[in-house]
């Protein structure tokens, strides 16, 4: 990357201070452009589900895993249930999508509680033998009693599908039919359910998955108790990256922790296992991304403040601008043959596009997938009736009391003084974009488009070509789209 006309400034830049102008370009179409990720997570885009329990779950990492991206899941999540998580998610299939299910007696309520995590908001009514008899959907759940069978209000009018069957005809078919799902069956017995969407996804993005063609999931260590044991545990599970999480990262007790978790690592490769990619973090200076790398680690988190759910910045004046703090650690992991990924403050697809261009293998986003039907938070309706799900920063009031849960009363009334972070945002639905699946169609069109401009069909060669420019507050004002006139 080059800055336009001038050097670098002397003042360190957020991503709305910045620009990307277009350069000579061959790339004629966004599918000409490559976005698997250089930093060994095994990723096809560079995207990654931020470490939250407000945000990254099971069914996340499922269906982010699917579009090629990667869920980290908290280091809160109790052991056994993170073991179950990745459990569950190496037996997913990697283009159909995991049934909700439910017998015909079930009661209606049954159906409204369980599709909520689901962008079709359907479910598949399956007899004893797992075949399909129906679908129900929350329209047919409506304006009827919450205890009527679902056997009473769901449709008959559905289309199996075989699970060899051809994508391309499935979808002529269900078109044909004007089905947006289909029950997929494997002999008789229910596999999956695909859409119409679904099938035109599965064409533009290629699943990350690992050796055994399994889909990937990250998991969150933090730098406190006996992390090499839960090191060691995770590893044995299959979890696929590992990342040794603390907000500053750049402290003595994280190299501790970095070192056992990288010597837990390499046991088990040594053992037969794969080398998976440790990340550790977080940090926003050339020292602290340099010393994370010689300590072993293979991506660097960088971010300190940027994130929406963060208060650190107006709480303790520490942090940086993200731009600067992402070229500058890129700069310093790359020349030590390390990654970074930009953690927070992306708020549009440009964002993404000018982290990737100052070098980050990967953008890590919370808050802005907090607000979709796959994010682990309950399903809220305000006085307007917006749909909306609940936030909060993993340092606030609320994420120390889920972390001390198991300590003394006196502990966790003394942890509690301090904190740093919103315990409570609503995040809202968008309509026009409900499910992660839809922001990630945002994100990674505008993404390719961005490579276009700069003639690059890969990271690397967008690494190389991007040029950006420094920009007023009114010069990025200029730049935004007006939904009304002025």
């Amino acid at each position: 990357m080059k800055f336009l006309g001038v050097q670098q400034p002397a003042y360190d830049l957020t991503y709305s201070d910045v620009f990307m102008v277009p350069s000579r370009s061959a790339v004629t179409s966004r599918l000409d452009v490559d976005l698997t990720t250089p930093d060994g997570a095994g990723t096809t885009i560079p995207l990654v589900v931020a470490n939250m329990t407000a945000i990254s779950g099971r069914r996340m990492a499922e269906t982010v895993a699917r579009r090629g991206g990667l869920a980290v899941l908290p280091q809160d999540i109790p052991v056994h249930a993170v073991q179950e998580t990745i459990s569950y998610l190496k037996q997913r299939h990697t283009v159909f999508e995991t049934p909700v299910t439910v017998s015909p007696d079930a009661p209606v309520s049954q159906v409204l509680a369980l599709i909520g995590k689901r962008a079709h908001r359907q479910a598949v009514v399956v007899d004893d033998q797992e075949q399909p008899l129906g679908i129900v959907t929350e329209k047919h759940c409506l304006e009827v009693d919450r205890f009527a069978t679902v056997g009473d209000v769901m449709s008959t009018d559905l289309l199996t599908v075989d699970a060899g069957a051809d994508l391309g005809e499935t979808f002529d078919r269900m078109t044909h039919q004007h089905l947006d799902l289909a029950p997929v069956v494997d002999g008789g017995r229910l596999a999956g359910v695909i859409t119409r969407t679904g099938i035109l996804r599965s064409a533009i993005y290629s699943p990350a998955v690992d050796a055994d063609g399994r889909l990937r999931l990250g998991v969150a260590i933090g730098i406190n108790g006996d992390v090499q044991a839960k090191a060691e545990t995770m590893l044995s599970s299959g979890a696929d990256v590992l990342v040794v999480d603390t907000a500053h990262g750049h402290q003595d007790k994280m190299f501790d922790a970095l070192k056992l978790v990288t010597q837990a690592r390499d046991a088990h490769a040594s053992a037969g296992g794969a080398r998976i990619p440790v990340v550790a973090g977080n940090v926003v200076t050339a020292d602290g991304a340099r010393e994370l790398a010689e300590a072993g680690a293979d991506i660097i988190k960088v971010g300190v403040g940027p994130g929406a759910m963060c208060t650190t910045r107006m709480m303790t004046g520490v942090g940086r601008p993200q731009f600067s703090a992402v070229l500058e650690c890129a700069s310093a992991a790359q020349d030590l043959g390390a990654e970074i990924w930009a953690d927070g403050g992306v708020k549009y697809p440009r964002d993404v596009a000018l982290a990737l261009a100052a070098g980050a293998g990967s953008v890590m986003i919370g808050s802005w997938f907090a607000g979709t039907w796959e994010s682990p938070g309950d399903l809220n309706r305000d006085h307007d009736g917006r749909l909306y799900k609940e936030s909060f920063g993993m340092a606030s009031a609320r994420a120390v009391r889920n972390r001390t849960a198991g300590r003394s009363a006196y502990d966790r009334a003394r942890s509690a003084l301090f904190e740093e972070g919103i315990s409570s945002s609503k995040m809202y639905l968008d309509p026009q974009r409900p499910g992660v699946e839809d922001l990630i169609d945002m994100i990674i069109a505008g993404v390719r488009s961005s490579f276009t401009y700069a003639g690059a069909r890969s990271i690397p060669e967008f690494r190389e070509r991007a040029t950006v420019g420094v920009q007023s507050a009114s010069g990025y004002d200029e730049g935004r789209p007006r939904e009304t006139s002025w």
